[in-house]
């Protein structure tokens, strides 16, 4: 199968993007020049010019940025020929007052939509050298009066592509907010487990370190750590390790409360806030993740034996920063591991690890 087939061509979404403003644009400024010219002697070249221009050009360009190397480029061309157009339509129509400056602003609409200010003045040079255009063409004429007929007919172009170009830009505005969302999360989120990046946790541990001391609330701190991890990947090779600490992540999210703060602190380490526990109810929710991890079935590597050492640290107001809290949980795992791995330890009040029981 040809891949270029499947693979949508380069800068077609923009190009249909641009497509609709510029089609429903066109199609009802027609009815604005179409009323001045229909109130002259006008040759009708310059009517199938006008119909071609409002109703044809809009697919020419639609198809033309579908195939182009780069639409972005490609489309601020074209919104300069529809400048220089709208110049030329301009001239044409005698420089009548109203139409010209329905014609006028929603070009400079267009074009600060398109580039900004600088465009728009880029604008402005295209719709002089159209004009100049006509007036090579047709010669100079100035009829800058407006019936009530041609007024009727500039309505349609005041409503409806203001509100075209405002629909076109909230989408826009709406899905840059998505994306900027979306940059936001991966840049606090560790793409591997799906928990806090350990940049992020730390902001919040932080966080929650300050509201402790200030409020003289209740929070643990717990750091979890895979058992013999370099082992599992010397025997079955990164890619089952990296499996094993995604799903390591799942189950701690899932055994977590919302409130809980989890995240990746690096490598086989893992770490969790809980804010309003104390050590001991960190104990509970930690000693049914440690359970479930013991007895998770892991198809990609059934004889794989997992176990988790953690080391729990409550708040307590006399420590110094949330290094010194850090260092409390840290001391804790390491007292789970010295003991042989496989179980929980939390730090006393004195910062002295105490083996918390294990469930057999």
């Amino acid at each position: 199968m040809n891949p270029s087939a499947v693979l949508p061509k380069p800068g077609a979404s923009f190009a249909r993007r641009a497509f609709y403003p510029r089609a429903i644009g066109l199609a009802v400024g027609f009815f604005c020049v179409a009323a001045v010219l229909w109130e002259r002697e006008t040759s009708l070249w310059l009517w199938g010019l006008l119909i071609g221009f409002c109703y044809v050009w809009p697919i020419v360009a639609l198809n033309l940025s579908r195939r182009s190397l780069s639409a972005s480029l490609t489309e601020r061309r074209f919104v300069l020929f529809d400048s220089l157009m709208g110049g030329f339509w301009i001239a044409v129509m005698e420089f009548n007052v109203l139409p010209s400056a329905v014609l006028l602003s929603m070009l400079a609409m267009n074009n600060t939509a398109t580039g900004g200010a600088r465009f728009v003045l880029q604008g402005l040079v295209a719709q002089l050298l159209g004009m100049l255009v006509s007036v090579l063409l047709l010669g100079f004429g100035f009829s800058p009066q407006t019936s009530q007929a041609q007024m009727y007919a500039c309505l349609p172009m005041l409503i409806v592509h203001p509100l075209t170009i405002g629909m076109v830009l909230y989408r826009l505005a709406y899905q840059l907010g998505e994306n900027k969302r979306a940059l936001r999360s991966l840049s606090r989120t560790d793409s591997l487990s799906g928990l806090f990046n350990r940049g992020y946790w730390n902001e919040l541990l932080q966080l929650e370190f300050a509201h402790c001391k200030r409020s003289g609330g209740i929070a643990s701190l717990a750091l979890i750590d895979l058992d013999d991890f370099k082992h599992v990947n010397d025997r079955y090779g990164h890619v089952i390790g990296d499996e094993l600490l995604r799903q390591v992540g799942q189950c701690i999210r899932r055994n977590l409360r919302s409130e809980d703060m989890p995240g990746r602190y690096g490598g086989d380490e893992f770490c969790a806030v809980l804010p309003g526990a104390r050590a001991r109810d960190a104990w509970e929710v930690l000693e049914r993740l440690r359970n479930e991890i013991a007895e998770l079935d892991f198809t990609l590597a059934p004889r794989l034996s997992i176990s988790l050492s953690i080391g729990i640290a409550q708040y307590d107001p006399r420590i110094e920063d949330a290094l010194g809290w850090l260092k409390a949980a840290d001391l804790a795992l390491y007292e789970a591991k010295r003991q042989g791995r496989n179980r929980i330890a939390i730090a006393e009040r004195q910062w002295t690890p105490a083996l918390a029981p294990v469930a057999e």
